[in-house]
């Protein structure tokens, strides 16, 4: 019992530290987040990443309603494979209009007639590690299951819909396309280590622009630029939660790389703020890139970063994976042309990398023990 309290306790105090974030969110969507109000939403993908972000802000926004104002209720939809993490339980425990379902997304959703008034698609394998060892059911999750999801907002005569694919459906891009805009049509390769995940969210897509076509469906599709922050686990096998782990733990942080590759990591509160943008627009059948245009930083100066503002771990290594297949199809650059969001969404990032770096190991070093004892 005792036990169980200690943690409750530490998450309540995980939760009061997160809401700098979704206040942040907030105050830049404006009247904007009064949309949410009195709505029913479906969330699938809810245990993960993308799902701790998108029900801890919910909540907030549940939390500070007026009292006139209808809360938002949130169907946290997964298959809960590794059971249900103790945050999602103490999230649905503490707010009531936060209803767990555990379902397969290759499945119909069931006709037992609930209706959605915004759906957002975000079951997927999204970490490399993860997605080579498991590829039909990446490419069952990002095609079956979409085409699921969007059957469903037909009959629920959704407001809108909005599909997670991925900056992964751009390839390798050429120089002279980097920064990349929505324009550009890929370079990617059909078979290989990461064809699973890449070309299934580029047939997402496709599917998305189908149905908008066929059906007048309000469908948007979102492309992430890797965000990170507070819920990334430090399992995960992500970059910066591997890069946080060696240097909390006083390890060199070992690139299995040349560590030239370069990328733009944006925060999760700005993330958040950019996909609920795409949300509530009007643009149907439009694609956007969510995340942040500078610093373009390689891997190398990403780790001596993160060893910097940790005050620990030894330096940066570099090695040779034992994988020989580890850097296959990998891009060599990756940084998004915002002008599109910008300009039709307003979207504007506002934290910079050192700043959200600062405040992920924070998290790790405040909450760490919230991965053990909550399962996260």
């Amino acid at each position: 019992m005792k036990n169980q309290e200690s943690t409750s306790n530490l998450y309540a105090e995980a939760q009061a530290w997160l809401a700098d974030d979704w206040s942040r969110v907030v105050t830049t969507l404006g009247e904007k987040a009064r949309m949410f109000y009195g709505t029913r939403i479906l969330l699938t993908g809810a245990a993960g990443f993308l799902g701790f972000n998108f029900l801890h802000f919910f909540n907030h926004l549940n939390r500070v309603k007026s009292s006139g104002e209808q809360p938002v209720h949130v169907v946290a939809a997964d298959n809960y494979l590794r059971g249900k993490s103790r945050w999602i339980v103490e999230l649905a425990q503490v707010d009531p209009n936060i209803e767990l379902r555990t379902f397969d997304i290759t499945k119909p959703w069931p006709q037992d007639g609930m209706k959605f008034d915004f759906i957002i698609h975000g079951a997927s394998v999204a970490s490399p590690t993860y997605y080579r060892q498991f590829p039909l059911e990446t490419l069952d999750a990002n095609v079956s299951g979409l085409r699921n999801m969007l059957d469903l907002a037909l009959k629920s005569d959704t407001r809108s819909m909005v599909f997670f694919s991925s900056s992964e459906i751009y390839g390798d891009p050429p120089p002279h396309e980097i920064p990349t805009k929505e324009t550009y049509r890929g370079n990617v390769a059909c078979t290989g280590p990461r064809a699973c995940y890449d070309e299934s969210k580029r047939l997402g897509e496709t599917l998305c622009y189908i149905y908008r076509q066929k059906h007048g469906l309000p469908v948007k599709i979102i492309r992430p630029f890797n965000n990170y922050g507070p819920g990334l686990r430090l399992t995960d096998r992500r970059v910066l939660p591997d890069f946080c782990a060696d240097a909390l733990a006083n390890r060199d942080i070992v690139l299995l790389s040349d560590g030239k590759a370069t990328r733009t990591f944006c925060y999760s509160s700005d993330a958040l703020t950019g996909y609920l943008l795409v949300l509530l627009s009007r643009h149907q059948g439009e694609a956007f890139n969510v995340g942040s245009q500078v610093p373009e930083m390689s891997m190398h100066e990403l780790a001596t970063l993160v060893v910097k503002t940790a005050g620990t771990g030894k330096g940066v290594v570099c090695k040779q994976s034992d994988d020989k297949e580890y850097l296959t199809d990998n891009p060599l650059r990756r940084c998004p042309d915002l002008s599109k969001s910008k300009s039709l969404l307003g979207y504007e990032p506002k934290v910079d990398i050192q700043t959200g770096v600062s405040r992920l190991i924070e998290w790790y070093r405040r909450f760490g023990k919230l991965e053990e004892l909550l399962g996260q």
